[in-house]
């Protein structure tokens, strides 16, 4: 080949070297980067939420402490001036008869003396004495061993037996509302309601003398 066209062919290749950046589009031919590897979490320490701050807690308001129950009333009964009461027992059936037990207690602060029978009187429903006879003798709940005098001193108590008999005169029986009793004739009466019992009915009534035991 003649020295002119070897020239020219070298020139020719220096322009087509030159010029192959602007061929070539940005980013082709090039490596791509490397991508950075995230840090390894460590197992000692877990990722945790982040804390929540918590809201601040109303300030607690002023309640009075629970008042601690006091002592429950106990129901008293007045002590009459004359210082006995007389209360009234359970009805007690045997061979259809009935009976209670008089409990005569001294609730006054000095020593009371007894030496006789219970008071007993029937009443009606307004109140009226009704006329039933009451005798001061035994029955089948126990016999009447008389009077005892009793010094009774305070909080003691003696006891009589009043009971419901029938006897052949007797005829209809009267129904009676109340019960009036005392120690005595004199000792202050209380009256005792029958409603809801069988004793309302009666002929007649037998009651034993006050004693410091039942009698048998």
């Amino acid at each position: 080949m003649p020295v002119a066209g070897v020239l020219l062919a070298a020139v020719a290749a220096l322009v087509l070297t030159g010029c192959a950046g602007f061929l070539v589009p940005a980013g082709e031919g090039e490596p791509e980067p490397t991508p950075t590897p995230a840090p390894a979490l460590s197992a000692a320490a877990p990722s945790r939420p982040p804390a929540v701050a918590a809201s601040p807690r109303p300030p607690a308001a002023d309640v009075p402490a629970a008042e601690e129950p006091g002592p429950s009333p106990t129901s008293t009964e007045e002590c009459p001036a004359s210082g006995a009461v007389v209360t009234v027992g359970e009805v007690q059936a045997l061979l259809m008869s009935r009976a209670v037990v008089l409990t005569l207690t001294n609730c006054g602060s000095t020593p009371y003396r007894v030496d006789g029978y219970p008071s007993v009187q029937a009443l009606g429903e307004d109140g009226e004495r009704l006329p039933v006879k009451v005798n001061p003798a035994g029955s089948k709940f126990g016999r009447d061993h008389g009077p005892e005098a009793l010094t009774l001193k305070p909080g003691g108590t003696a006891r009589s037996v009043l009971a419901w008999v029938s006897t052949q005169e007797g005829g209809e029986l009267i129904m009676a509302d109340a019960l009036e009793l005392a120690a005595a004739p004199d000792a202050g009466a209380r009256v005792h309601p029958l409603e809801g019992h069988d004793v309302r009915y009666m002929d007649e009534l037998n009651m034993t003398a006050w004693r410091a035991e039942l009698p048998e």
